[in-house]
This record gives C-alpha cells, structure tokens and sequence, in this order.
C-alpha cells in the first residue's frame, strides 16, 4: 500500500538565494492581496479568471515577469482552495491580506518549476540552494514547499509517495478524555500522557526575551533595531523549542496508544474556549489540540478505528451504572462519585470509561474512516451516531 506524505529538509541558502526567495514571495503575497481585493469587490473572479488577469498582468509588468510564474499561479491555486474551504469547512473564514511584516515566506512549485541537480534544490531563475538531506526521497518528488519559520530558517517540504507496512493486528480498546494537569487520561493507566510543563520551564527566559523586546521597540513606522530583532528571534527559540517536544512528547504517545488498540475512542474537545479562561496559559502548554492531531492522524494511518465522542455530560456521567449527576461538577473536585450506586473512581477515568462505551457501540463503523457520535441513535446525514444507554450517556459537565 502507498501514501502520499512530505518529506521536509532544512535548507541553507547564501544571502543572494534569500534575496531572490523573499522577492518572489512579495510577488506572490502581492497577487494573493490582488485576489482578496477582487473578491471582495462586485466581480468574484473565478480560479480561470485569476490566471487570465496574471497572464496579462506578466505582459505588462516587469517585475511579475522577473519572478516565476509556476509559484504565482500555485499562489493563486491555493488562494482558490482557502477560498473553497472558507464555504465548505466549518469554521473556516474568507482568505485576508497577507501583511508585509506578519506573514512569513511560503511557496510552492511543481514538477515543472523546480529540480533536484547534484543534491541541490534549483528553483526558477537560476537559485540553487543546498539541502540539508537528513534521509533519502523514497520516490520522485511531484511537488515542493519552500518556507521559512518564525526563526528565519528555510526549509523544504517535498510530496512523495511511500510505501506503508499494514500495521500489526490489536484487539485492545481505549477511551481517552482531555484534561490540562493530565493531558490526557486513558482508560488504562499505562497509556496516560502526563502534562510534561515544557512552556512552563522555559517562561522565565520566555519572559526576559519579551522584556527586551519591549525596551528596544522602536515607534509605530521607523525600522526595528538589530537589538529588538535579536530579542525577538530568542522569544520566538523559545516558542519553537516547546513546540517541538511537545509535538515529540505526543508523537511517541500516540505510536503506543496504536499500536496497543484497535478502537480509540477520542473526546472531541474543543480547547479553544480555554484560551478565555484562568487555565489559558497552562491550556497552552499542555498543547491539547497538538495532541489530539497527531493521535488521530497516527491511527487513521495505521487503519484503526477512531470515534470521536461529543464531550457534553461525560464527566456527569457514571461509568458503572450510567447515570447523570444533578449538577456540574466542580472543577477542584476530582473524584467522582455515584449518589445511585456508589461508584467512585478519577474524576478522568471515569469520563475516558463513558467515553469508551459510547464508542463501542459505533461497531459498524469503517476502519478508515473517523467519525462522530452523538447521543441521539440513527443515522443523520450519513453520518452514524450512538444510542443513549444506560452506561454509555457520553458527554461532558
């Protein structure tokens, strides 16, 4: 079996391919603020019609024609996807500017904009740039992304097609409920993933950063200094440095958790209300939302079954004899108790077992598919939802 993934490279381009990747990209944020200008204008152009006023744009215009137009006509192919996303994907806003000082370099080229010669990236217009090759292409790459980072590094991204081993057969499963001093709490013990405090280690030299950044920002209009910007890489080290491990801490995570399991039951949390709240900060930390990605992408890959089970009374719930607690627990109360039959267990455990049980229930669900349930029975739109047990009444307090 094959997949489609990006394999991605550090890049170590001299001052001269950097001047030329930075030009090209004002070209390419320019016609993407071109295109949000036109939509929100009378005429709405359509993904053809954008490529046909680029064509004559080139024609007239010096300095589109000195850039490549493979990465200005993918500029626009991806403004049109963003723009299709915004109507078809839930939450998804309309594309906006693409603002000089906030928005960090991306493009992409085709097979037809880009090269691999004496394991060197050669881009249009004479840039060649040396790849950092940490493993080998397993095929032809069809596509790259040339990006830079919040810490002015380059990189590569390159779309491969691979070949994927079937995963061992599990026959376990396991229910795993969202929480910021456990990250995440598993119906097994032995497959929690502890809230590791990554961004809280580093915050007092997250903090001296921004200070300094605060004494060396210069009015609203004048060139920040060399010092501001140097604080301001070290700020965003430290940012990145968190990121990763705990993007790492999750990755391991999750590769145990699926290769144990052939049912995963997922509590669809949605963090992003924390951000309001007194936990924003240890919220952020925690990374939730990194997690959960990576859990999910890990098992849709190794072709388990992921159901993802709406949060809504799962902690109100008892996992012994399923029934709802009168009122919301609060949240310095952490073992719940059962007034009907006298269960007691971690206030987590006990939603990851509600919320194991409502997913059982999803057996006719397919291995490669992920899909919501619900408390309502039947099938809506398509989509299959979970009855309401007893011992399965998912949600969460």
């Amino acid at each position: 079996m094959e997949e489609t993934v990006r394999y991605t490279y550090r890049l170590r381009p001299g001052a001269q391919a950097v001047r030329a990747l930075e030009s090209e990209w004002h070209r390419c944020r320019f016609l993407w603020n071109e295109a949000v200008h036109q939509q929100r204008g009378e005429e709405k152009p359509t993904f053809a019609r954008l490529s046909k006023m680029l064509t004559e744009a080139r024609a007239r215009t010096a300095w589109l024609r000195a850039g490549s137009q493979v990465a200005q006509q993918q500029m626009l192919r991806t403004y049109s996807r963003a723009l299709d996303h915004s109507f078809t994907v839930k939450g998804r806003g309309r594309p906006t500017v693409k603002r000089r000082r906030t928005s960090l370099p991306s493009l992409e080229y085709t097979t037809r904009g880009f090269g691999i010669a004496h394991r060197m990236l050669a881009l249009p217009k004479g840039v060649t740039i040396p790849v950092v090759w940490s493993r080998e292409l397993p095929s032809e790459p069809s596509s790259v992304r040339v990006y830079q980072d919040s810490l002015g590094h380059w990189y590569a991204a390159f779309v491969v097609r691979r070949e994927v081993e079937p995963a061992p057969a599990a026959t376990g499963s396991i229910g795993i409920d969202w929480g910021v001093s456990t990250t995440a709490t598993a119906t097994s013990p032995a497959h929690d993933l502890p809230y590791a405090g990554h961004r809280r280690r580093c915050a007092a030299e997250l903090a001296r950063a921004q200070r300094k950044m605060a004494r060396r920002r210069r009015p609203k209009g004048q060139t920040p200094s060399n010092g501001y910007q140097q604080a301001r890489r070290e700020a965003a080290r430290l940012h990145k440095k968190a990121a990763r491990q705990n993007t790492h801490a999750a990755r391991v995570w999750a590769r145990r958790v699926v290769a144990d399991h052939h049912l995963i039951a997922v509590e669809d949390f949605k963090p992003k209300f924390l951000t309001r709240s007194t936990m924003a900060r240890k919220a952020a930390d925690a990374a939730i939302g990194a997690a959960k990605r990576e859990l999910i992408e890990c098992a849709t890959r190794a072709g388990r079954k992921v159901v993802l089970v709406p949060p809504a009374y799962t902690t109100m719930t008892c996992a012994s004899c399923g029934a709802r607690a009168k009122q919301r627990l609060a949240l310095q109360v952490r073992i719940f108790s059962c007034d009907t039959c006298g269960h007691t267990a971690d206030r987590d455990r006990n939603a990851a077992t509600v919320i194991l049980a409502a997913a059982v229930e999803l057996d006719r669900a397919s291995a490669e598919d992920i899909r919501h349930c619900g408390p309502p029975s039947g099938a809506v739109n398509g989509a299959v939802r979970v009855g309401n047990p007893p011992a399965s009444a998912v949600g969460k307090g």
